[in-house]
């Protein structure tokens, strides 16, 4: 009785391997014939990113099919783009489809360049291509590129508060990113700090939210007056501009300070 027992195992062994190699045989092999081409953008496309137009269209990458012999399979098409010259060694994945066209908004293009280390509120060389590729198996295929310009705007912390003001770069306006980003200090929950060139003698105020229009956000800020009667202890150089909004006025000298807001301390510093 075991005799048979060990036959019987042996055969159904000897079964399961031939039909593994059965299947691998007639496993259908798909090998790459021709790459796609891309098409649009070329290299007279240049491009300034704002804000305000994040959900326009920035450009739509099209781009001929790949093609593959064998069994017909879906075949699926990443837009990768790279810093221009720099041979694609590192790139960066914008999106993936099956059709041979995408259109991009201005956030996600932004958003790509963004995470792909390219400078904001810079122009950059940028290459771009189509990335090809079927299953798991098959070799992916990758199309000629082109180099475009793009002008990526920064993407600023949900956390961070403003600084407006005549003290400020961008004076006393919200048009095209003039306010000063006053983000939170990395790990901290009420330390706000920025590097900022302040104007001897100008104004500015403390700004608690953006909603990223030329009209800014005046409603919700903080003053001079608001900081004073919470009893913080202020730096010298920053005293009440008596302005009729109790705007916050440097007194220090022309040049680049650190300006930081610690709530938890109640200190208002400039370095």
């Amino acid at each position: 009785m075991k005799n048979i027992y060990k036959i019987l195992i042996a055969f159904i062994g000897v079964l399961a391997v031939s039909c593994n190699a059965d299947d691998v045989e007639e496993r259908p092999v798909i090998t790459p014939e021709s790459t796609p081409v891309l098409l649009s953008p070329q290299n007279d496309f240049n491009i300034v990113l704002t804000k305000e137009n994040e959900k326009e269209i920035a450009t739509t990458v099209i781009w001929d099919y790949a093609k593959y012999s064998g069994t017909a399979t879906v075949v699926n098409y990443t837009i990768e783009i790279a810093k221009a010259g720099t041979s694609f060694a590192a790139p960066v994945a914008v999106t993936t489809t099956t059709e041979r066209y995408k259109a991009l908004t201005v956030a996600e293009l932004n958003s790509a360049l963004v995470n792909g280390g390219f400078i904001e509120k810079e122009e950059n060389s940028v290459d771009i291509r189509i990335k090809a590729t079927v299953g798991t198996g098959a070799e992916a295929q990758y199309s000629n590129f082109y180099t475009f310009k793009a002008t990526p705007y920064h993407t600023p912390l949900a956390t961070s508060h403003w600084l407006v003001g005549a003290a400020t770069p961008g004076g006393w306006t919200w048009d095209g990113d003039a306010e000063t980003e006053f983000p939170l200090v990395v790990g901290k929950t009420d330390v706000y700090r920025v590097t900022v060139v302040l104007k001897s003698g100008e104004a500015f105020r403390e700004f608690l939210g953006n909603n990223f229009t030329s009209n800014g956000n005046w409603d919700a800020s903080h003053n001079y007056t608001y900081y004073s009667g919470l009893g913080y202890t202020i730096d010298d150089e920053l005293v009440n501009a008596g302005d009729g909004d109790s705007n916050f006025k440097y007194t220090g000298p022309t040049g680049p300070r650190v300006l930081t807001i610690d709530n938890g301390a109640k200190t208002i510093t400039l370095d």
